[in-house]
């Protein structure tokens, strides 16, 4: 019996550091600091690009790492983030490393409540503030498109599938009344239940490296368009 006391109590004091520790670095800003602090500033010529994200562009970092390696493509995906948190790091891990072009890929844990509830407009908003810092930073904005879900595995119910249509008429329309490129990779990916293509993910929200290989030609595309816009 003594045994088990002290296991849930050592138990229950992991939770405790474990809460404490998000609630005091919310937006994961200690994630890439030593690896920003590493990198430091492009060298001369160099057309940085920041991926900025969740899971998915953490993912597409470690299934599919020849897509950034030998480039100046950065990866500042964290798995499970939403908006708000990425706007709070967005100058940490986007600005301060003075890209060229920053690639926003985010919204889906948002509308899965992974921080609380949010509706499209705050999605959007936040959306729309990382895109308008990165302009007055003289950063080339790409705005991707929510990839296509039909219901998320972690938080089942939720029907997301016409939200996040909603959700990218917003963006691209925001992309296209402000000159920033409309990156759209839903278009490519949903099947006929406005869900992933199960040829490409493993859990009809993440993609695996088939699905990644239908992203990085349109990323590709998308990045060049954005650097020869004046």
């Amino acid at each position: 019996m003594e045994n088990l006391k002290l296991g849930l109590l050592t138990l229950l004091f992991v939770m405790f550091i474990g809460e404490l520790s998000y609630a005091q670095d919310w937006p994961n800003l200690n994630r890439f600091k030593a690896e920003n602090e590493k990198l430091g500033l492009p060298a001369p010529g160099e057309k940085r690009v920041v991926f900025m994200g969740n899971s998915i562009t953490e993912g597409w970092g470690r299934i599919c790492p020849e897509f950034f390696s030998g480039k100046p493509y950065v990866n500042r995906g964290i798995s499970g983030q939403t908006t708000p948190q990425m706007l709070v790091r967005f100058r940490a891990d986007v600005i301060k490393l003075k890209p060229a072009v920053v690639v926003i890929l985010a919204g889906t844990n948002d509308i899965a409540g992974n921080t609380g509830p949010s509706t499209l407009e705050m999605i959007a908003d936040n959306l729309m503030s990382m895109a308008e810092l990165a302009k007055a930073n003289g950063i080339k904005v790409v705005l991707s498109s929510v990839l296509p879900v039909f219901d998320y595995p972690w938080k089942p119910g939720l029907q997301p599938a016409e939200k996040i249509v909603a959700l990218n008429a917003m963006i691209k329309n925001y992309a296209d009344k402000n000159k920033l490129v409309y990156l759209d990779y839903y278009s490519s990916m949903v099947d006929e239940r406005k869900g992933m293509k199960a040829e490409y993910s493993p859990d009809g929200v993440h993609p695996n490296e088939v699905g990644y290989k239908v992203m990085a030609p349109l990323a590709e595309k998308a990045i060049k368009r954005a650097l020869m816009q004046k």
